[in-house]
């Protein structure tokens, strides 16, 4: 079960639904107080850049350690019901609260039987869910306070040991897996299903269908821990609470049930009154001066989009949590425009995708996977033991409201490819290089695993959800890492290369792959960095 919110949680929430009733961008403890047009600080000793898993994991050490620390988010606080009473929309039925600045929604399934009925027009709005287009490859990023964990299955996985190692051997694993992610799982409210009530309940009969078919072609499935309240989920079923992950909602925001950032590390790190989130506001360029004062320029923006005032935000200590996209995009302008000439060449490489590949199976009219269907996956192939092949796939909703005898997948595989990060002085931002030709392996991967599985169940892979007739989605991802690999761009604990008190404290620090979903890795490993950074940097 979620654990209990502490006494610091409480008042760090009690601050954001004040800042959300009083319609402000800035959230803290004196938030009541705060007038909307006040000035805006242009000093803060800590400053944390995005407020997804690392950045929130920074933000609430500092403000235990004392430092008076500014989070700067480009998205919106998402805690205003609009006129229909939620906070968030649904899946089947988006409006401009799903989409960053778009005048159409962008799903990872664009297509249904080849027809285009899963994507809407909609008003241009600070929405929660953004896709970053770069050639040959899409991401995926949540746009507010709390990241990505706004927009996310909540599939709190910690990878193998094994495979942890490979990734990052610099890094002791022992300290990972008996304190850090200990730590993070805690942290972040991490619970698991009921296996008897999984094994009987409508909403996860696509699971079951899934898991039946892997079994029979002597395949591993495995439960996977979530931070989604299964205890709500089974009252949603019941009758006895608002539905939320049984009402179609995940990619756009959970309205109930979903232990979000903003209700966890977040919380916790405004409850220190320490703390102070200033939403909309996107730092954009950094230098430092010969005082040792790093300064931000910040584009302070409206929710049309509008650049309604930019300011200079200077600090002593600065970390970076904009994610692999928004760190490496940062540090990579510095370098490139001479405002931090010393970072090192490493700034912009090993990215890569996880691996991720979409894909789904077509199941005969008397193997239904039900009309019903939880948005919150709770069950994965485990094939990653697999040598010659590793897998690992979550075995995904398809919510549709209706019986589509369809069996979603995304599948994570162990692609050595890696892609690297540019500076475009023409548009003043990062270009990934990535071609599709290094998907191939995802790819491979991916069809080896489900042609097993189609073999030994007589199906075939649908190919009408893509918006072409491919079977593999291979042109997006949700979980980017890398950029600014851990001991290449920064040192073994995320301090970057060339410069003091500058941090990395998110998914850039992980060479772009890590054989689950990433959201507990990075966690833990900020979790670890902090604890040795507060120890050794004399920050206060």
């Amino acid at each position: 079960m979620t654990p209990n919110l502490t006494r610091r949680q409480l008042v760090g929430l009690a601050a954001i639904q004040t800042a959300a009733a009083l319609g402000l961008t800035r959230i803290g403890l004196s938030t009541a107080q705060a007038a909307e047009n006040a000035d805006y600080a242009e000093y803060a000793p800590a400053v944390v850049i995005g407020s997804g898993y690392g950045a929130a994991v920074a933000a609430l050490r500092l403000g235990q350690a004392g430092m008076q620390t500014l989070v700067l988010e480009m998205g919106a606080l998402w805690d205003t019901p609009a006129s229909d009473g939620k906070v968030f929309c649904s899946m089947i039925s988006p409006d401009r609260r799903s989409t960053w600045f778009r005048t159409r929604t962008q799903a990872p399934l664009s297509t249904f039987l080849w027809l285009d009925v899963i994507n809407k027009d909609i008003t241009p709005y600070p929405g929660v869910l953004d896709r970053v287009e770069y050639t040959d490859m899409s991401v995926y990023v949540g746009r507010g306070v709390g990241g990505g964990s706004l927009v996310n299955g909540g599939m709190a996985v910690t990878p193998s040991r094994a495979y942890f190692q490979e990734v990052l051997p610099q890094v002791d694993a022992a300290a990972m897996y008996d304190t850090y992610f200990p730590r993070a799982n805690t942290m972040l409210g991490v619970n698991n299903i009921s296996s008897s009530w999984f094994e009987g309940t409508e909403w996860y009969q696509y699971a079951r269908v899934s898991r039946d078919q892997a079994t029979k072609t002597g395949l591993r499935t495995t439960f996977i821990p979530n931070v989604y309240d299964f205890d709500y989920m089974q009252r949603e079923a019941a009758g006895t609470a608002t539905q939320s992950a049984l009402a179609q909602e995940v990619i756009y925001g959970n309205n109930y049930g979903k232990r979000s950032l903003d209700k966890s590390y977040l919380a916790a790190a405004l409850g220190t009154g320490k703390v102070t989130i200033e939403t909309l506001n996107r730092a954009r360029a950094v230098r430092r001066e010969a005082d040792g004062t790093y300064v931000l320029t910040v584009d302070r923006i409206d929710t049309t989009g509008a650049v309604v005032a930019t300011r200079e935000v200077g600090c002593r200590y600065l970390f970076l949590g904009a994610g692999s996209l928004g760190t490496t995009e940062l540090l990579i302008r510095a370098r490139e425009t001479g405002t931090l000439p010393a970072l090192n060449a490493k700034v912009g490489t090993g990215w890569g995708g996880n691996g991720n590949i979409m894909l789904g199976r077509a199941n005969y009219l008397w193997n239904p996977t039900g009309a019903n269907q939880s948005t919150i996956p709770a069950m994965a192939i485990d094939d990653w033991s697999n040598t010659a092949n590793p897998v690992f796939a979550e075995i995904a909703p398809l919510p549709a409201g209706t019986e589509t005898w369809a069996s979603l997948y995304l599948a994570i595989t162990k692609n050595p490819e890696r892609g690297t990060f540019s500076y475009d002085s023409a548009t003043d931002s990062a270009k990934l290089n990535w071609t599709l030709a290094q998907n191939q392996p995802s790819v491979t991967a991916a069809k080896t695993l489900f042609d097993r599985v189609n073999a030994a169940n007589g199906t075939v892979y649908r190919t009408d959800l893509f918006g072409d007739t491919r079977a593999f989605a291979d042109d997006f991802c949700y979980h980017p890492l890398g950029g600014c690999v851990l001991g290449q761009a920064t040192d073994i604990y995320g301090r970057a290369a060339g410069y003091d008190k500058l941090y990395v404290t998110d998914g850039s620090l992980i060479p772009g792959s890590i054989g689950v979903n990433p959201f507990v890795t990075i966690t833990a490993l900020a979790e670890r960095n902090m604890a040795r950074v507060l120890a050794e940097d004399a920050i206060a």
